[in-house]
Order: C-alpha cells, then sequence, then structure tokens
C-alpha cells in the first residue's frame, strides 16, 4: 500500500540509536520529516542525510523533527550517525515493518537484498496527516528538497 498526501501517516514503533524505541504518534503537534534511505554508509545516503543536516536549522524553525529510517541495525547507525554528525534520530526497521506499512520497499535491490527501503522523503504535519510523498525508483535519486521544504513553510 502506498501512502498519499492526506491520508494519516502509519504509526510505528522503531529503535533509535540509543536502543530506546520511537513511534511516530509521539510527536504530535509538530511537523516530522520521516526520511526512509536504503543503506548508511553509501554514497547518496551520506549525500542526502549530510545534506538535512547542512540545513537542520530550517527544520528546527519550522517545528519539524527529522527523523531517518533504514533497515540497518541501530548499531551500524549509531556508528553512521556519529561520523556524520548528524543532529537527528535515525531509527532501525530491521524487521521492515514500517518500510511495509509505508509501501516502499524494493522488491529485490543490489546483491539479491530484498526489502530495503526505497529512498522517499513524507513530511507529516502536526495532526499526522501527510502533507507530502515521494517515493523514488532510483537509489541513485535525491529527494526534492525545494518541494518539501516549500510546503514545510506552507504548514507554519
Amino acid at each position: 500500500m502506498s501512502i498519499t498526501v492526506g491520508q494519516t501517516a502509519p504509526d510505528f514503533k522503531l529503535v533509535n540509536t540509543e536502543k530506546q524505541f520511537v513511534t511516530l504518534s509521539e510527536y504530535k503537534g509538530k511537523n516530522v520529516l520521516l526520511l526512509f534511505f536504503p543503506l548508511a554508509f553509501t554514497g547518496t545516503c551520506t549525500t542526502e542525510l549530510c545534506g538535512v543536516r547542512d540545513d537542520i536549522a530550517r527544520y528546527s524553525k519550522a517545528n519539524a523533527e527529522v527523523l531517518g529510517i533504514s533497515i540497518d541495525s541501530p548499531f551500524a547507525l549509531l556508528r553512521f550517525k556519529d561520523e556524520q554528525k548528524l543532529p537527528f534520530q535515525l531509527l532501525s526497521d530491521f524487521n521492515k515493518e514500517a518500510i511495509a506499512s509505508y509501501g516502499n520497499a524494493y522488491g529485490e535491490f543490489v546483491l539479491g537484498l530484498k526489502g530495503i527501503a526505497k529512498r522517499s522523503a513524507f513530511l507529516i504535519d502536526k495532526d499526522g496527516v501527510v502533507r507530502y510523498a515521494e517515493v523514488l525508483e532510483s537509489a541513485g535519486d535525491l529527494p526534492n528538497f525545494a518541494a518539501i521544504n516549500a510546503v514545510l513553510e506552507g504548514l507554519n
């Protein structure tokens, strides 16, 4: 099932790099930018998340939390977060539950890996409604951050 603009964002319960559970519903009252990415330590994923890191003031000013989600373990994500100095949470969807509920999995990724998250961006408003949804077929492409930021500005 693909997530579309105007629907309520599916809740999830995932583990962060501090080994604590995080749910989407705990962010009610804030805007949330969910960024699903295929794998930590890869070129495009690093470029994407470091770009968000470098523009984090925009998201803070817009009362928006950024959450990065991949199938990597919380341990690998902690190292990635520390090495890249990412000031937002990275969540492990090791069991691929959020990926399934957002309908953004590759049937088959590189090296025959299955169920890896497609690079995708979902902007969720303070009421939990999806206001922007973009799922990319090519892992080498980046989300349209100009469009994301325009929608975000309109939410405040």
